[in-house]
């Protein structure tokens, strides 16, 4: 209560009735997979596919990430985070190791290093110079050549050295086949200018945040470069490293390298432990499960369920295996296990490969999540993201024929069949599940979707008196959100009190409830179900009007 020490009058303000509950999204992705380059130590929000090549580089042959992405972002996803996974010890450690340059020497010594482990960032090159307002400050070029890697003695200078105009005629030919150049003239090593290094290199806009990390710790102009570049170097990941004794080759991709170590420090956690702490995802997919052995596949899809079921805030994307034309093994079992967190997609769908402009088989799952995205933006999340065009997808691995759906829909494999005239289309909507409570997605992401609004928007009941005003308060929150939700055709019924209903009294909580300090608060919903079988019952009639003469 206001402590009043003086007469007066006094104005208070108070809350009553319903406080607003704002849907939470739906339609937010998380990928893992490899990818050419960039961060591993976080998982990566990114909005176009522009934004990923920035940060992660381009198409890889080793891997379906890029493809995936792309196909999100074609089929009506708007937002996603990228796990990018590299190799990690028995331990959980990772194994891989970021390239790194030191130039000069103190108290001018900078230290460069490349965003993330892998021998692309022996790719990286710097070079540093003069500026244009003189030799009291730097400019600094870095580049990164993604293929066609000048040899060192390209980097050289030759002796005697040649004129100005003969070395900048050397440096474009070799900037003319990088993939990425920044330039950065008139760097400061004085802490106190606008110019300072630290603060022009690191600004997220400039491609050089997603390459090299520069060290803090150094003042003053680091020395010009004796080479037209230098290069990082010692980068290692995925291939045996040259400069290690005895290289031995390294053993085919775990699913430990998708997980990370779970015991990770924040700042430090990578693959899927790293989506644990990512709390806007909604959708879970690895494309480059293909990557491992049968086992280690279906051990990873366990791992991706156990995460959504236990968070219960997510959902999983599964692709079945590339070459399966039987039917008789599509079946859940045979390629991850029961859960109604999760949904399979076959079979999967063939786009044009921009590396060689070639027809390319990819899994359909990216697609798959732009899809849902799409559906959950255009109509809500309680509508089953099917019958929906697979945009990108000219073909399919095999096309299945009704009779053959027929067999393995009750399964709970979801089928992308090719219809003459419609297009490629996904023509199933049920979850990995044999509960018949939770077989369609829509109902299990509706739910999610509620629950985790509801979590959100009633934060500020924690810790307030735990009495009949609370409770009314929280009837009339919840009450006001689904109100809501059913006026935009989530849930069963003609008026508010057919679709749902919201208890919190003295009926759902004892005396010993209450002294705990426990509010518990009972909803019940009636969720729509997808029109999955559309039966029309024609039959003759011998009604009519009947003529005479």
């Amino acid at each position: 209560m206001p402590e009043y020490l003086t007469p007066g009058v006094y104005v208070e303000e108070f809350e009553i009735g319903a406080r607003p509950i704002e849907g939470v999204s739906t339609s937010t992705a998380g990928f893992l997979g490899l990818t050419e380059r960039g961060p591993t130590n976080r998982a990566i929000p990114v909005t176009s596919l522009l934004q990923y090549m920035r940060i992660f580089g381009g198409y890889i042959k080793v891997s379906y990430l890029t493809y995936a992405v792309e196909n999100f972002f074609t089929n009506g996803g708007q937002r996603c985070y990228i796990g990018r996974i590299v190799r990690l010890d028995e331990n959980g450690n990772v194994s891989a190791r970021a390239a790194e340059l030191t130039v000069g020497a103190d108290p001018t010594q900078l230290q460069f290093k490349a965003v993330g482990e892998g021998t692309w960032g022996n790719q990286v090159a710097i070079r540093i110079e003069d500026a244009s307002n003189g030799p009291d400050e730097f400019k600094l070029t870095v580049a990164y050549w993604s293929k066609n890697f000048p040899s060192n003695d390209d980097f050289k200078i030759p002796a005697p050295p040649p004129s100005k105009l003969e070395q900048n005629k050397k440096i474009g030919q070799l900037l003319e086949k990088a993939s990425k150049i920044e330039i950065f003239d008139n760097l400061s090593g004085d802490p106190e200018s606008s110019d300072y290094y630290i603060k022009q290199l690191s600004d997220p806009l400039n491609d050089l945040s997603y390459l090299i990390m520069i060290d803090k710790d150094s003042k003053g102009r680091p020395p010009n470069s004796e080479n037209y570049f230098q290069a990082l170097i010692n980068g290692r990941n995925a291939q045996p490293d040259p400069t290690l004794p005895d290289p031995v080759p390294l053993p085919a991709w775990d699913r430990g390298d998708f997980l990370g170590k779970p015991d990770a420090e924040p700042g430090n956690k990578r693959g899927l432990t790293a989506f644990n702490d990512v709390d806007e995802i909604s959708i879970v997919y690895a494309p480059d499960a293909h990557i491992l052995s049968d086992v280690g596949r279906k051990a990873l899809f366990d791992d991706i369920l156990s995460q959504c079921e236990n968070l219960k805030d997510r959902f999983a994307i599964i692709d079945a295996i590339e070459n399966e034309p039987n039917i008789d093994n599509l079946k859940i079992t045979s390629i991850t296990r029961i859960s109604k967190y999760g949904a399979i997609y076959y079979p999967w769908i063939r786009v044009i490969d921009p590396l060689t402009e070639q027809l390319k088989y990819i899994p359909p799952g990216g697609a798959i999540a732009g899809i849902y995205a799409r559906s959950d933006n255009e109509r809500g999340v309680h509508k089953a993201p099917a019958n929906e065009i697979v945009r990108g997808a000219n073909d399919l691995k095999f096309n299945l024929t009704k009779a053959e759906q027929g067999i393995v829909n009750p399964r709970g494999i979801n089928v992308i069949r090719s219809f003459n005239g419609r297009g490629i289309l996904v023509w199933g909507a049920r979850t990995s599940t044999t509960d018949a409570l939770w077989k369609y997605i829509n109902v299990r992401r509706l739910f999610i979707y509620i629950e985790k609004s509801i979590e959100k928007g009633t934060q500020w009941v924690v810790f307030e008196p735990n009495n009949e005003k609370l409770w009314a308060r929280v009837v009339a929150t919840i009450t006001q959100f689904l109100t809501g939700v059913w006026r935009d055709g989530a849930l069963m019924g003609t008026k508010p009190e057919e679709a749902f209903f919201v208890k919190c009294d003295r009926s759902t909580m004892t005396q010993d409830d209450i002294d705990n300090g426990r509010l518990i608060c009972v909803i019940g919903i009636a969720p729509v179900k997808p029109a999955e079988f559309v039966i029309f019952r024609i039959a003759q009639w011998a009604g009519g009007s009947a003529a005479t003469e």
